[in-house]
């Protein structure tokens, strides 16, 4: 029996190199890693209660449990991953008030959008129900396509997809609605 030498190592060769491709550790998902930035928050805060002030009387109170602040981005935003309850005074004292179970607020376009059980009401018993609604701060104009509920304080209804409304409700705009309004005469 004849022994060769160079399939021996032919085989060795082929077996080391198999063992080494298995056993090296792939660093391909590291390499990755380096080309992603890290998008963390700049700021975050828990259980918030902030009062905003306009010439020495409250104007708002907003309250939420967890606040992320993302100014350190391209497009900086603050988010309230838990939501708002956000209480706002006129100038007669008089209460407004906004709750969802989502807002994010974008600095740059001042644009705040309130998602899930969105609810503002006032201290007469008007109130609007929706899943998602925008407020633009520079013209104080609340906007939505979602499907809304608007409640008066008699009793009487509006719903529909599509709304938008001024701050104060004197321009109130609706795309298709149906409902049941209840009038007095007086």
């Amino acid at each position: 029996m004849t022994f060769s030498i160079k399939p021996f190592f032919a085989t060795l060769l082929f077996l080391t190199l198999l063992v080494s491709l298995f056993s090296c550790e792939s660093n391909f998902k590291e390499v990755q890693k380096i080309n992603i930035s890290e998008f963390n928050p700049t700021g975050e805060a828990d259980s918030i209660n902030v009062k905003y002030t306009d010439s020495g009387r409250i104007s708002a109170i907003l309250l939420s449990s967890k606040m992320l602040d993302f100014s350190g981005v391209d497009f900086p935003f603050t988010e309230f991953p838990k939501g708002i309850d956000v209480t706002l005074f006129d100038a007669k004292g008089k209460k407004t008030f906004v709750k969802s179970n989502y807002a994010i607020s974008y600095k740059k376009t001042e644009i705040i959008d309130l998602q899930g059980n969105v609810i503002i009401s006032s201290q007469n018993g008007k109130k609007l129900e929706t899943s998602q609604l925008y407020f633009d701060q520079k013209n104080e104009w609340f906007f939505t396509e979602k499907h809304f509920k608007y409640t008066d304080e008699a009793g009487g209804y509006l719903e529909g997809p599509g709304v938008d409304f001024s701050k104060d409700f004197k321009v109130f705009n609706m795309q298709q609605s149906s409902g049941e309004v209840n009038t007095t005469d007086k």
